[in-house]
């Protein structure tokens, strides 16, 4: 017999959210927002597994204000960081040595960013969280939300939160504390990317039985201090193809903003076909390129982090509510992969999930499905936004940057021009088909690659960056990258696809060691440098990794990321 569950004790409030970050802020604030209107009490927590809000946030990031200004009208007088607005948009199309500029006006309306802000996405929600307290949310970061509560239905009741204090070995430290459980009358799921929550909801309930695979890509981002004639302010630059050859999917991004600050970064999309590739080594190769170089040269590197995207859209998209919860966010997959944003349709969802439950609960409903989420989905501003590009990945997929490039923009042209119908599907969607685990072929049909060695002034090694993305973790507690079969890595993906964890991961947690005879191959996992990206979890071709939420204020501090 197993060791019985500790007993804990328990919170009561209307609404538990799981994950500060822009989906579950706004999902809060709402919900205060509606209370305050009907001049009625409701009680929201908001759990956050980071140190600190905003501390595992991460994103390019250029942010539409639409949903802000829904939610907070008044935002710029209350003093959000939204301080830098587009002035220049721009998109090359980057070959070995040169570049070739796409006019703006051949692309369609929607990849426009007038009006747009350059931001850190993570002050952006540190600004959120002081604007939800004001309301009376209680938000508690550096409080994993471990495992799901439910109720004698079966419908979620609940979470697990602030477990601490457990040994590697699994043994109970002085420090323990069994955490305690916080139920909720509904519970909000916003953990973003590939949350472990999200993803055993996603089973229980089978929410994703009439939904395409989900899609995902890993984004890379560098935050630098260069030189004053080398800043633009509100320059917004994306490109495609070099380094990457036509038939792998991804771009680069980089924003000019604040005093001499410039995000750049890199996306990959992670339905690669070619295990030798490492996205982390193709940003540094990025960086080498002269319209690339040209603004960086001189400068320095302050901050690095990594992050997983979803990037399935309409097609992926699952069934958001399930009996006591709902799934919000990056935890559901709202972003507009042409348009590089999700920030908005991510805030707009928590909204719409706000107004379902607070109207449930005042009806005298708990735990119940809150179908009304879903339907109001269905006629939102984020279901137009991303029904316009539902078939720019897969054409991508299928044809190749070029190609598809070319192709995803004449459909996305005729869905603007002839509302919503579709040149290659008509009123359908084209279908993703894989997972992006399953794209990844036998390294037998493919070559190495040999990236250029960092030169510690343009490019830099994994470690160097690990560094500066302040990622910081109790070393004595249970592994939270976990394998189903520990004989995996080294019996079968070594041998078969060279094990691509040792390049797919952008900050080396995972390593094949062999000994001082070059022989005996054995798998190790560096838990203490994992940056909370999930690409283990989603790229892995044998889905044998498994994330899971460490001791709660463990992992990244994105600071001004």
């Amino acid at each position: 017999m197993g060791e019985a569950a500790p007993e804990r004790e328990a919170m009561e409030y209307d609404v538990v959210i799981v994950g500060a970050g822009p989906a579950g802020l706004s999902a809060a604030i709402r919900l205060k927002q509606l209370a305050a209107a009907a001049a009625t009490e409701l009680s929201v927590a908001v759990l956050e597994k980071g140190a600190e809000v905003g501390a595992h946030v991460l994103s390019g990031a250029v942010i539409d204000p639409c949903a802000l200004d829904e939610l907070i009208p008044d935002w710029k007088e209350r003093g959000a960081p939204l301080e830098t607005p587009v002035t220049d948009d721009r998109f090359k199309i980057l070959g070995p040595a040169g570049s070739a500029s796409l006019p703006m006006f051949l692309m369609p309306p929607l990849f426009s960013n007038h009006g747009n802000y350059i931001v850190s996405l993570s002050n952006v929600t540190k600004w959120l969280a002081t604007q939800a307290e004001e309301l009376g949310v209680e938000i508690y970061p550096g409080m994993a939300a471990s495992e799901p509560v439910f109720d004698d239905h079966g419908a979620l009741k609940g979470v697990v939160a602030g477990v601490f204090g457990i040994a590697r070995n699994g043994e109970k430290k002085s420090d323990y504390q069994p955490g305690m459980e916080l139920h909720g009358k509904y519970v909000f799921i916003a953990e973003g990317v590939r949350g472990s929550l999200a993803k055993g909801l996603l089973s229980k309930y089978d929410l994703d039985a009439k939904s395409q695979p989900q899609k995902f890509g890993i984004g890379i981002k560098e935050m630098w201090e260069v030189p004053a004639a080398q800043h633009k302010p509100g320059l917004v630059l994306h490109t495609v193809g070099w380094p990457l050859d036509d038939g792998t999917g991804g771009g680069s991004f980089m924003y000019h903003f604040g005093d001499r600050q410039v995000y750049v970064g890199y996306v990959v999309h992670l339905n690669y076909k070619n295990p030798y590739i490492s996205p982390f080594d193709v940003f540094q190769q990025h960086k080498l390129h002269p319209e690339i170089r040209q603004y960086l040269e001189g400068g320095k590197r302050i901050a690095y982090g990594a992050r997983a995207i979803t990037e399935g859209g309409l097609q992926s998209v699952p069934r958001l509510s399930f009996p006591g919860g709902a799934l919000i966010g990056c935890s559901a997959g709202f972003v507009n992969v042409p348009r590089i944003k999700g920030s908005h349709n991510a805030m707009k969802s928590g909204m719409l999930a706000a107004e379902a439950a607070f109207a449930a609960i005042a009806a005298g409903r708990q735990r119940d499905t809150l179908s009304e989420y879903d339907e109001a989905y269905r006629q939102s501003s984020i279901y137009k936004d991303l029904h316009l590009v539902r078939n720019a990945k897969p054409l991508l997929s299928r044809l190749g940057t070029f190609w598809g490039g070319v192709a995803g923009m004449a459909d996305m042209w005729t869905t603007t021009l002839f509302g919503g119908f579709s040149l290659f599907s008509g009123a359908g969607a084209l279908k993703h088909g894989k997972t992006d685990a399953a794209s990844t072929e036998k390294a037998s049909k493919h070559k190495p690659i040999a990236y250029p060695k960092p030169d510690g002034v343009l490019t830099f090694d994994k470690p160097s960056s690990v560094y500066l993305s302040n990622t910081n973790h109790e070393e004595d507690q249970p592994a939270h990258l976990t394998l189903k079969d520990p004989t995996i890595p080294i019996r079968v993906n070594l041998p078969e696809y060279a094990e691509p964890a040792t390049r797919y991961c952008p900050a080396g947690v995972y390593e094949v060691l062999y000994d001082e005879a070059g022989a005996n191959p054995r798998f190790q996992i560096n838990a203490q440098n994992c940056v909370h990206c999930k690409t283990c979890d989603i790229k892995d071709p044998s889905q044998n990794i498994n994330w899971v939420t460490p001791e709660g204020g463990g992992g990244p501090n994105y600071a001004n990321m």
